[in-house]
């Protein structure tokens, strides 16, 4: 199964945005999706329901730090890897107009859509993440 389609089936499985494109990765960089998935829990419906940045915007940027994240002091690998995160993300926006969950929701405030709701099918009408989490593995497949 590709990447992509993995994060479709843990999205659909009832796991939060970030989850579902970050363990969609997990096994390529010898994370056990069991970790992978406890890494990015509190990151879903914007970071621990605020409804901030995206949740398949932070798996984006999980990832990225696994790909070029500095392990030293270095500016140099600490700036590349910012400029990196930040192409990846002007991808994500230029697909999705923003990073920010409430915006992509069209709602006001946290109010709006509980924190965590029983996946239905009406859920699913209400909400644009499912399209949102595959275009988020798709933008790190085509860079990594």
């Amino acid at each position: 199964m590709d990447r992509v389609e993995k994060a479709k089936e843990l999205f659909l499985e009832g796991f939060n945005c970030c989850q579902a494109v970050f363990a969609a990765f997990a096994d390529k960089y010898g994370i056990s999706q069991e970790l992978a998935l406890k890494l990015s829990g509190a990151f879903g419906a914007g970071f621990g329901g605020t409804r901030e940045v995206c949740g398949a915007v932070s798996g984006i940027t999980l990832v990225c730090g696994l790909e070029c994240g500095a392990t030293t002091g270095d500016q140099s690998a600490k700036k590349a890897c910012y400029l990196k995160e930040q192409e990846l993300i002007e991808k994500f926006k230029k697909l999705h107009g923003t990073i920010i969950c409430r915006e992509r929701l069209k709602i006001g405030n946290t109010k709006e859509f509980p924190m965590a709701s029983e996946r239905t099918k009406e859920y699913y009408a209400k909400r644009p993440c499912l399209k949102v989490i595959m275009d988020a593995a798709q933008i790190i497949e085509d860079e990594f």
